[in-house]
């Protein structure tokens, strides 16, 4: 017998799953000599999945994963870069920052990493 998954049952199973890439992600920073300084920041304009600071740079960085054959740094679409971009500024003017600040991927495809530096164009 097949048993079927309700909505609620996949959707809970994306977030754990998103959880656990998140959670890879900031091992990794922290290996890689950032301090991270706020996970899921949420603002009305939406979320930053990461906030770490390197010594001379604040990092705001996406976090995206999949087990699947595609490449996820494709789920970045150009209404999530506006979505980041303007929870970026918020936090910038709500903190007032006087740092240098770039936007970063963290690409996990099964069990690679891969860190994309200053995905901004």
């Amino acid at each position: 017998m097949f048993k079927l998954f309700g909505k609620k049952q996949i959707k809970n199973s994306a977030v754990a799953f998103g959880k656990k890439a998140e959670n890879k992600a900031v091992k990794f920073l922290k290996k890689s000599g950032l301090e991270v300084l706020e996970q899921n920041y949420h603002s009305r304009f939406g979320e930053i999945d990461i906030i770490a600071e390197s010594k001379d740079t604040l990092h705001f960085i996406e976090v995206k994963a999949t087990n699947n054959e595609y490449d996820p740094l494709y789920r970045i679409t150009a209404a999530k870069m506006e979505k980041i971009t303007k929870t970026v500024e918020f936090y910038l003017l709500k903190n007032d920052v006087q740092k240098e600040y770039q936007i970063d991927a963290i690409i996990i495809y099964k069990d690679n990493i891969e860190w994309i530096k200053n995905i901004c164009y």
